[in-house]
């Protein structure tokens, strides 16, 4: 069965149909697809276009359709229930409408009346998106929920901070993890905006035009749960920037589990031993037996590239298509379907990896160095009234030395000091404690204890 067959007299050639079916990977709407075509039917009926014993018909149809679709097994066949989807159908619309009229007869040709495949797609797609989004969000929050956990768990335990990937001061492990929690909040943001304008109904745009049968958009998107009606016929059904957006959104958040991923990875090497993954988040080497290799962390910081592929791919896609719809926009789906998937194994992984990780305070102590006090010696002197630009000068100039002498910062004699400026006093080697240097960061989102004890009440309530 052909939705479209009239016009033709031949058939299809076997490349061609396989070319141009959807089915294969656009099964997955069965669902949205049967929740769209029941409201069309109640709305059909409101319209007058339909009896109401013909919508009941074609409902219940539908819900045994729709329970078929429940059973789908996937082999080298598609089959739900007791009907086989075959290449044929092209795409989930043909075979549910195909599998309707062989259970409810010649009542089935009614449903499509006033509606192209063009809206309908349109609304299967931004519908299952929309069913999507509170289960990746709740993912998401998992994830925050465990950095949460762990960040109060190792509240007030000091490591080197880093920039450049060099030492830099010291800062609060809570800290560290805290940052990772506000780039998810973020993701979680977008994720809510994302959905306002996913949630804004295509049907009754028909092919390109609109309809003139007197069908009720706004009582089709009460009934399946969009906030709004498309304004514009033409826009509806060739608008795909929720698919590039979702596809944004999730090459970003991709690129967010990857840095927490590569940090990770650094800081479980025998160089740094700041952290252990737990055996259930690692895997070994078939030759050497010694190795516990960071495999899931690597696959989410290797998953980037996929996804900012999916990204670029749609982008490409659309930017030279004509008004209105095109079949190129049936490339739409399969990288959305596989960025939704990756995520729905990458956020529960990441999630495992925080909860069950083993957190080495002594290693992170040990790297600890005076260097890294480098800017509280500097603001020592600027307590003294030495302007900031020369008191760095002057304590650039003192590790320069301790470094010539082979000495540990605070060890240098005071006398080496004062040889480089007078305003160092013995006062200075108070400096030299790493607890004092993080306690004092105590400003509004700074690294000291209490600071951090504050940032994590916030995280609580903005995540709630």
């Amino acid at each position: 069965m052909k939705l479209w067959g009239g016009r033709f007299e031949g058939t299809p050639d076997e490349l061609m149909e396989r070319f141009n079916a959807s089915i294969g990977f656009d099964w997955r709407l069965w669902a949205a697809d049967i929740e769209g075509s029941m409201a069309y039917a109640r709305a059909l009926e409101r319209a007058e276009l339909l009896t109401a014993a013909e919508r009941d018909r074609l409902i219940q149809g539908l819900e045994a359709v729709a329970r078929e679709f429940e059973t789908l097994v996937l082999d080298d066949k598609y089959r739900a229930g007791e009907f086989e989807i075959v290449l044929s159908d092209e795409d989930i619309h043909t075979a549910v409408e195909r599998r309707l009229g062989e259970l409810v007869g010649q009542v089935a040709g009614k449903l499509h009346t006033g509606r192209s495949r063009n809206d309908q797609v349109a609304t299967d797609l931004r519908l299952y998106l929309m069913w999507e989004i509170p289960h990746l969000r709740q993912r998401l929050g998992e994830l925050q929920e465990a950095i949460l956990a762990k960040a109060e768990q190792h509240l007030d335990i000091i490591m080197p901070g880093y920039t450049h990937l060099q030492r830099a001061q010291p800062v609060l492990f809570s800290h560290w993890l805290m940052s990772y929690f506000w780039m998810l909040q973020r993701d979680r943001e977008r994720l809510d905006d994302l959905g306002k304008r996913v949630a804004v109904l295509p049907l009754g745009a028909g092919a390109l035009a609109g309809h003139s049968l007197g069908i009720d958009r706004q009582f089709l998107a009460d009934e399946l749960g969009f906030r709004a009606v498309c304004e514009n016929s033409l826009d509806a059904v060739s608008d795909r920037d929720f698919v590039a957006e979702c596809l944004f959104w999730a090459a970003l958040l991709q690129t967010h589990l990857s840095r927490l991923a590569e940090d990770l990875i650094l800081w479980s090497s025998a160089e740094f031993g700041f952290v252990e993954l737990d055996d259930a988040y690692a895997t070994g080497s078939s030759l050497m037996p010694q190795k516990k290799n960071p495999d899931s962390l690597e696959l989410l910081r290797g998953k980037v590239g996929r996804m900012v592929g999916h990204l670029v791919a749609l982008l490409i896609t659309l930017k030279g298509l004509p008004s209105t719809y095109n079949k190129d926009l049936q490339e739409d789906k399969e990288p959305l379907f596989d960025a939704l998937d990756t995520l729905k194994l990458a956020l529960p992984v990441a999630t495992g990896v925080v909860r069950t990780l083993e957190v080495n305070a002594e290693a992170m102590a040990a790297a600890l160095d005076d260097a890294m006090l480098s800017t509280d010696l500097a603001d020592y002197l600027v307590r003294r009234g030495v302007p900031f630009r020369q008191s760095h000068e002057l304590v650039g100039r003192a590790v320069r030395r301790a470094e010539a002498l082979r000495l540990p910062l605070r060890e240098l004699p005071l006398a080496e000091f004062q040889a480089i400026s007078e305003a160092f006093e013995s006062g200075l080697y108070a400096v030299f404690d790493h607890r004092r240097s993080v306690e004092a960061r105590d400003s509004y989102g700074g690294t000291a204890t209490a600071a951090v004890r504050q940032q994590i009440e916030r995280a609580r309530s903005v995540s709630s």
